[in-house]
């Protein structure tokens, strides 16, 4: 049993005695010590943790704070940024000059007061550059950060956290936009910390993919934290995933100066998940002020238009009285001018054509004179020729046609006995009866 009749301390006493312990340890003084550095901030001064990991599962099994005062910060910076071409931040293991301080207020930390530059990226570091590189590689490190937005994304897969602020912030900032956007929105939960949100994302992206077409584009996000708990988006299956979903994917798991091997992946980087919500929103509002400035050019014009009408229409109206009369008088003179320029046209088309109807008929009356001539000559040669030739002009030269039953004979065999033959000459005819053939 605890003796409570023991003299009691005040902290202020234990933290001196701690302190009065520690200080005039030599062997806590100026001692290299390997770790990682996470959650690395500056403002003035530069304060950030220290953290070694467990080789296998990446857990840390030790942390520290640490700090560097002013006075060594830009000395460590410049030796750092030369020898490493990195300014010194989170994810990095590093090799440092510590020695051990108790702070009765603050507690144990160590002071950094020098770094060893050749002992330049950690094991954090080194394997994004692994993984990068292999995508790159492979062809598909930027396949997501080429894939187009459409012009007004509101349909919205959201990988994070069931019930994380960051969550929360994301949805409260989207669904009370000040120009009452109408986003939609589907949670598909997943661990965002430990060794399995790895696998917890894929899944909810393998979700996300099944249902493709309903979807504009996917935000994966989380809240702040210790850098240290982002080890496992550090993941190539993660990277690789992400590189080559089809739908564009927006990456917000930390504040500005957390970066990750996803945010080198996918199609866009924001520091926080308001920030995302922001530009989501910010494209709708791009979208409506493109609108709201057509609709002003379109009412501007109307306007013109309409305005421009109005005086055509004023102008008709004053002079619609006098319009008809305008309008005959103007289609007389052009009914002259027509009738002029008509007749003068005939004239002198038909004045080459009168000629020519001259010359034709003159033509056609010496080719017939001539044709008429040469007919006449041809018929009295054939005339001439038919007088020679005629059956009258043979029986005047002595001699007969010989005929039986109207039909001339040419051959005595042809005449049986006792016919009756009519002979033709040329003058007279006889009838006979054969009696006998010679």
């Amino acid at each position: 049993m605890t003796d409570i009749s023991q003299e009691s301390v005040t902290l202020e006493e234990l933290t001196s005695r701690i302190s009065a312990l520690i200080a005039p340890e030599q062997s806590l003084r100026n001692v290299w010590v390997v770790a990682e550095t996470s959650d690395l901030r500056r403002a003035g001064h530069c304060y950030l943790e220290l953290i070694q990991k467990h080789p296998r599962t990446g857990e840390p099994v030790a942390r520290m704070r640490a700090t560097i005062w002013r006075t060594a910060l830009a000395r460590i910076d410049a030796d750092f940024m030369s020898s490493t071409g990195s300014r010194l931040d989170s994810g990095m293991k590093v090799r440092v000059l510590v020695t051990v301080n108790f702070h009765p207020a603050y507690g144990l930390s160590l002071n950094i007061t020098d770094i060893d530059p050749t002992y330049t990226m950690g094991d954090l570091l080194r394997l994004r550059m692994e993984i990068l590189s292999r995508l790159k590689q492979e062809g598909v490190i930027d396949l997501n950060r080429s894939l187009e937005w459409p012009d007004v994304p509101l349909r919205i897969a959201v990988i994070s956290a069931r019930g994380a602020a960051g969550y929360g912030d994301f949805i409260h900032q989207l669904y009370t936009n000040p120009r009452h956007l109408r986003f939609s929105t589907r949670l598909f939960p997943a661990l965002m910390q430990g060794a399995q949100a790895s696998a917890s994302i894929i899944s909810a992206l393998e979700d996300i993919a099944m249902e493709e077409d309903e979807w504009d584009g996917v935000v994966i996000i989380r809240g702040g934290g210790a850098t240290s708990d982002l080890a496992a988006f550090e993941n190539y299956d993660l990277a690789s995933n992400i590189a080559q979903f089809p739908l564009p994917v927006i990456i917000g798991i930390g504040h500005e100066r957390d970066v990750t091997v996803l945010d080198y992946v996918a199609n866009m980087r924001v520091k926080t998940p308001t920030a995302a919500a922001e530009w989501l929103i910010g494209r709708g509002e791009a979208a409506l002020e493109l609108l709201d400035s057509l609709a002003s050019e379109i009412h501007h014009t109307a306007s013109s238009i309409v305005g421009g009408m109005r005086e055509q229409l004023a102008y008709i109206g004053a002079s619609l009285p006098y319009a008809p009369i305008a309008a005959v008088e103007s289609a007389r003179r052009r009914l002259d001018r027509s009738l002029l320029s008509l007749t003068e046209t005939a004239r002198g088309r038909l004045r080459p054509e009168n000629s020519r109807l001259d010359m034709a008929c003159e033509r056609l009356r010496t080719s017939t004179s001539a044709i008429i001539e040469r007919r006449l000559s041809r018929l009295s040669s054939i005339d001439e020729l038919v007088a020679v030739l005629s059956p009258d002009a043979t029986l005047r030269r002595g001699y007969s046609i010989t005929r039986v039953d109207g039909h001339a004979v040419t051959s005595a065999a042809s005449v049986p006995l006792g016919s009756t033959i009519e002979t033709t000459l040329s003058a007279g005819t006889l009838i006979s009866t054969v009696i006998a053939e010679t």
